[in-house]
């Protein structure tokens, strides 16, 4: 398979068969080889686990968290489970799967986690493609409630103060009180004939949650009553067919000061104020990325693997890399002076933010890596489709 583009609702097709989705007469960008490299950092694996059986090839935004000293993962297939964040020893392990062989979810088949994991009010949130959503216990993994939302659940559960909420395949956002689960409200928005599969997160801040929409726009929904405070177009759909006009924002906007930034796919980079969603300036890119910032620079991951670096003032691009190009890159991370990012082989690039070199790598799993990296202080956590979870350092 030379590309993975994303999957589209239309086409029904888990993440190994979606090079599909391409046209027979367009010629496919060949995906660029392993590059060769005058590596300046040497990262290491210090510790690994496996976790179940990983996601195989489906799509999927399972991505561990950090939080009471423990690193929480998850597989598709039920296994939830908490590992001592220093040493990599098993605290507790959670096993859903025989949920889904009788009562009101034996029709799903599985169980089918998809989302990645939130770590709050010592509780751990999780989702799946059944639509459930669990909250469990962070200390002793024990379930606390569990509800199934109105649609697959394809991105992190977002905790603002007392509220979780989700982002559903439907294009609803439904808020659930987090100690027992009460739907308090939902937010719908329009859904297009034809769009991306997966959702967002949603971004939580002063009272709001800031979403992005399948028909490209920015919502902000107030936590108190799931009305929308502003909705801003970052992208007005053209062309002449459904493919054309697809416009997601598919990711989670990113917070910084006074500004939020967003990018859709098809459509543009944005930088927004977060008090009105007023547009400051806009940037022609094609992503369903999450973007990352430090100092003054954005940085962005394309639909095709390139890598840029935008001043978060104007938009201006400072730098772009295109070594990597179709080797189905994950979401960029910040970590120290460098921008890190996986790929479909399972390495861990580290690119020198100021010049946007490559400067050093390292081999996590050969199954390869699809989740956005996690950076804790000093140490990278990542999650391998083969389901191998592993802490990198640089020594």
């Amino acid at each position: 398979m030379k590309s993975w583009c994303k999957t589209l609702l239309a086409c029904s097709l888990s993440l190994g068969l979606l090079s599909a989705c391409s046209s027979n007469d367009v010629e496919e960008e060949p995906v660029s080889p392993l590059p060769q490299i005058e590596a300046s950092v040497f990262p290491e694996v210090s510790w690994s686990a496996s976790v179940g059986s990983g996601v195989g090839d489906y799509y999927s935004k399972i991505r561990p968290a950090v939080r009471y000293g423990k690193l929480f993962v998850m597989d598709r297939y039920g296994e939830v489970a908490a590992y001592d964040e220093a040493t990599g020893e098993q605290v507790w392990s959670l096993e859903i799967s025989s949920w889904f062989k009788e009562g009101a979810l034996s029709k799903n088949k599985g169980a089918r986690l998809s989302s990645g994991i939130t770590a709050a009010r010592n509780k751990v949130f999780f989702g799946g493609e059944s639509g459930l959503l669990g909250a469990v216990d962070a200390e002793t993994g024990e379930m606390v409630w569990h509800v199934t939302a109105g649609g697959e659940l394809l991105s992190a559960p977002t905790v603002g103060e007392d509220v979780v909420v989700v982002h559903t395949s439907t294009g609803a956002l439904e808020a659930y009180n987090v100690d027992d689960g009460k739907q308090l409200w939902v937010y719908e928005s329009k859904l297009p004939t034809l769009t991306l599969r997966g959702t967002g997160s949603a971004a939580y801040e002063a009272g709001g949650f800031f979403v992005g929409t399948a028909d490209g726009k920015v919502a902000v929904v107030v936590k108190s009553n799931g009305q929308a405070a502003w909705e801003q177009p970052i992208y007005t759909p053209k062309g002449g067919n459904e493919f054309t006009r697809m416009a997601d924002v598919d990711m989670k906007p990113l917070i910084v000061g006074e500004n939020i930034y967003a990018v859709s796919y098809n459509g543009n980079l944005v930088s927004m104020e977060l008090r009105t969603g007023r547009v400051v300036w806009s940037r022609k890119y094609s992503s369903f990325n999450e973007l990352a910032s430090a100092g003054l620079n954005l940085y962005l991951v394309d639909d095709h693997g390139r890598v840029y670096a935008v001043d978060k003032r104007n938009g201006l691009e400072s730098w772009s890399n295109s070594e990597l190009t179709n080797r189905e890159l994950t979401s960029p991370v910040v970590f120290k002076d460098y921008l890190v990012v996986g790929d479909f082989e399972g390495y861990l690039h580290f690119i020198d933010r100021a010049s946007g070199k490559l400067v050093g790598r390292v081999e996590v799993d050969s199954s390869g890596l699809f989740s956005q990296p996690l950076v804790i202080d000093d140490k990278i956590y990542v999650q391998s489709r083969g389901g191998k979870v592993a802490r990198i350092t640089l020594p």
